[in-house]
C-alpha cells in the first residue's frame, strides 16, 4: 500500500467534523522585540548547546496570556492536555533527528534537524502547530530550538511575536554577505529563538527557491550541533517555492484540516512532497470529547510517517 493510500486510510477513519477556524488574523501581537544591553557576540564562535541562539542586541518578549487571549494556547484547563499532545507529535522528530543508536557518535549529521510545517492550502493551522511545537520542543533540556518565519508572503509568525519589521530570512537569501547570526532574534523563552521573515521583496518567491536557500539552511544547522529548526513554510499548492522547500527537509509536518481539506488536496501535497521517511500528518481540529466534556477546539491528530503504519497518537488543537 502506497504513502498516499495508508495516509487517506486514516483521514477516513477518522470522520471528524468541523470547527472553529485556528488561524487568528495576522494583526495580532504576543510578543514585542526590545533592545537588549549586551555586546555583539563573535560571528564565528559557535554557541553553546541548550542555549538560545541570537544576536545578542534584541530579543522578544513572549507574553504567554496573548498567545491564550488569541488563540495560539488553550485555556488553562486544557493546557496539561496540549502539552501531552504535543510531546506526542515531538517525539518521533527527535529521534529521527538524533537516532537513538547514532548518539553516542556525537551530534547529528545536518539534513535531519530542520522539520518543515506546511499544510495543502492556507487557514488549516499549520502556524499554530509550528509555533506551539517550537514552544514544546523548547522545553527539552538538550536542544536549543529556532522558530523560522519562512511564509514570507503571510508572515504571521513574525507579525504575532511583533518582530514584522525586523529584518529575517529574506534579507539572508538577498545578500551572501549578511551573517545568519545577525537576524536571529532571541527570546525570554529559554532554549527558544526567532528568525522572522524579514521585509517584503518583490523577488521573494525566487530567493526561496534558490540555491542560497540550501545554504542558509546549512549555515542554520551548523550554528549548534544540538539545535532544532522548525520552518513554517508556504502552503505546498499555493506557491511553486513550496514544493522546491520541500526538496530541502528531511522531515516535513503536512497539517490536514479535519472536515475541510479535501482528500484531493491531500493527495496532490504529499505527491508534491514526495515519499521521504521524515513525513508526517497531523489531523488538526477534529472534534472529539474527553473527561473534561467537550474538547471545543482541540482535535484528534496522528503523526504518520512513511512506512510506520502503527504511528497513530492522540494529539492536537487547530
Amino acid at each position: 500500500m502506497s504513502l498516499v493510500e495508508r495516509a487517506l486510510q486514516k483521514l477516513k477513519a477518522s470522520a471528524p467534523a468541523p470547527v472553529a477556524s485556528a488561524e487568528p488574523p495576522p494583526t495580532i501581537r504576543v510578543g514585542r522585540v526590545v533592545d537588549v544591553e549586551r555586546a555583539r557576540p563573535d560571528a564565528a564562535a559557535l554557541p553553546q548547546p541548550r542555549a538560545a541562539l541570537g544576536n545578542g542586541l534584541r530579543t522578544v518578549r513572549i507574553d504567554i496570556g496573548a498567545l491564550r487571549a488569541n488563540g495560539f494556547l488553550p485555556p488553562e484547563q486544557h493546557e496539561r492536555e496540549l502539552a501531552h499532545q504535543f510531546r506526542t507529535i515531538k517525539r518521533p522528530l527527535i529521534r529521527h533527528a538524533f537516532p537513538p543508536a547514532e548518539l553516542d557518535a556525537g551530534p547529528a549529521a545536518t539534513g535531519r534537524r530542520a522539520v518543515m510545517v506546511s499544510s495543502a492550502l492556507p487557514g488549516e493551522g499549520k502556524t499554530f502547530t509550528a509555533v506551539n511545537l517550537a514552544l514544546s520542543l523548547a522545553l527539552e533540556k538538550d536542544h536549543s530550538v529556532l522558530l523560522v518565519d519562512g511564509d514570507v508572503a503571510k508572515p504571521n509568525i513574525s507579525q504575532i511575536f511583533g518582530a514584522g519589521g525586523e529584518p529575517g530570512l529574506l534579507e539572508l537569501l538577498a545578500d551572501t554577505r549578511r551573517s545568519v547570526e545577525s537576524v536571529i532574534l532571541s527570546t525570554d523563552t529559554p532554549r527558544l529563538s526567532l528568525l522572522p521573515a524579514g521585509k517584503p521583496s518583490e523577488v521573494a518567491t525566487e530567493l526561496l527557491a534558490s540555491a542560497r536557500m540550501r545554504q542558509v539552511l546549512a549555515r542554520l544547522e551548523r550554528l549548534d550541533p544540538y539545535l532544532l529548526i522548525v520552518f513554517d513554510s508556504p502552503p505546498i499548492l499555493l506557491t511553486s517555492e513550496a514544493r522546491v522547500l520541500a526538496t530541502l527537509f528531511e522531515q516535513v509536518v503536512l497539517v490536514v484540516r479535519a472536515g475541510t481539506t479535501q482528500q484531493q488536496a491531500v493527495i496532490d501535497a504529499i505527491e508534491a512532497i514526495g515519499d521521504k521517511p521524515g513525513l508526517r500528518l497531523v489531523l488538526n481540529q477534529a472534534h472529539r470529547a474527553g473527561a473534561a466534556g467537550n474538547y471545543y477546539g482541540y482535535g484528534y491528530v496522528y503523526g504518520y510517517a512513511a512506512g510506520d503504519t502503527n504511528n497513530t497518537t492522540q494529539a492536537g488543537r487547530s
